[in-house]
């Protein structure tokens, strides 16, 4: 990749932000950065987002000649948790004389794409503040063999099994963290909210483990995965994202807004939010797309990384007394919000208590 390509990619993200409060420009800069970089929409529906820029750019990055760029490859890598040939991992583990807490990256991607391939900036943060990094895949939704809650499962079953390699990974299984943009948000809160789906008398030892985890941190992600509520949270046609239709194997949207009764269990199972209860985890959560109302134009899918999804979740948060932390990038460009998220992770560690 030329670094002329990189550094069109990195101005035109920069245009992005800096108009991130303004409908008009802000989809205007995502057009032009689609119209030139169509690689950049990961989940091929036709609609750019600023998780998905930022994703790119990160990918072009990591393709920059060596000099160019600092490697830092997994202690661990593509070790399977799972038979299906996704379910793989990778692990960067910290140098440390007594176990470490572990946080896992889970990607995005609509379910349908993405890589757990994390830049290393990223890893070297946590690295340098002692803190294990895991980072997954997951089965892709087809719409037919692989649906809804699977990649969830998926999620829960990585933190299991890193909990059977505690010992040999030096980890500590009582403190873990998940954290993902999109879909991986999604799969994240899931796995926070969602019941212990630990089965003692399983034959299979990864699954007696806990799925319980420490924090969660998320970018841009999904509260709810029901085309029925985020039509009325969010408005305009997002409930129309093709992905909402292939993860629960559907065929139309008159079929998504009319949902059978056993459909209606399979919106609630595959939503972090209906699983929320006071005895969950903390959150720091993350929005960067244009908030407000969504133009009369708006494209399907567009607004599915909506901050409203956030403020929903944060309400209700509140009422349960957990603690969690909203932030709208835009507000205020000066924070450094990964940074932000890792002090989180590392309050929350430090908040544990083993019987």
């Amino acid at each position: 990749m030329r670094p002329l390509s990189l550094f069109a990619v990195a101005l035109l993200a920069l245009t992005v932000s800096l108009t991130a409060d303004e409908n008009n420009k802000t989809t205007a800069a995502l057009q032009e950065l689609l119209r030139r970089f169509p690689d950049a929409d990961a989940n091929r529906d036709g609609i750019l987002t600023q998780d998905e820029v930022r994703l790119y750019r990160d990918q072009l990055r990591r393709k920059q000649p060596p000099a160019a760029a600092k490697s830092t490859a997994p202690t661990f890598a593509n070790v399977k948790y799972g038979t299906h040939e996704r379910q793989v991992l990778d692990l960067y583990q910290a140098a440390s004389d007594k176990p470490t807490p572990l946080v896992i990256y889970i990607h995005g991607g609509g379910f349908v794409g993405g890589s757990k391939a994390v830049p290393a900036e990223r890893v070297q943060r946590f690295l340098n503040a002692g803190i294990s990094l895991a980072a997954i895949h997951y089965r892709f939704v087809d719409g037919q063999d692989v649906v809804f809650p699977m990649p969830q499962h998926d999620g829960a079953r990585a933190v299991q099994f890193l909990r059977t390699k505690a010992a040999d990974w030096n980890l500590d299984s009582s403190r873990i963290a998940c954290f993902g943009g999109s879909a991986g948000a999604g799969i994240s809160m899931w796995i926070a909210f969602h019941d212990d789906l630990a089965d003692p008398d399983a034959d299979d030892p990864v699954l007696r483990q806990s799925t319980r985890i420490t924090a969660v941190g998320t970018f841009g992600g999904q509260s709810t995965y029901d085309p029925v509520q985020i039509k009325k949270l969010i408005g305009g046609r997002a409930w129309e994202h093709p992905s909402l239709l292939k993860v629960y194997g559907l065929k139309s949207t008159e079929e998504a807004l009319n949902p059978t009764a056993e459909l209606q269990k399979l919106y609630d199972e595959a939503s972090a939010f209906t699983h929320l209860t006071a005895d969950d985890p903390p959150l720091y959560m993350v929005y960067s797309e244009a908030d407000g109302p969504l133009p009369a134009n708006a494209k399907p899918g567009q607004g599915i990384h909506h901050p409203n999804f956030g403020r929903h979740l944060q309400q209700r948060m509140n009422d349960l007394s957990i603690r969690n932390v909203f932030v709208y990038a835009p507000a205020d460009r000066s924070r450094d919000v990964d940074q932000e998220m890792l002090e989180f992770f590392q309050q929350a560690f430090a908040n544990v208590t083993v019987r």
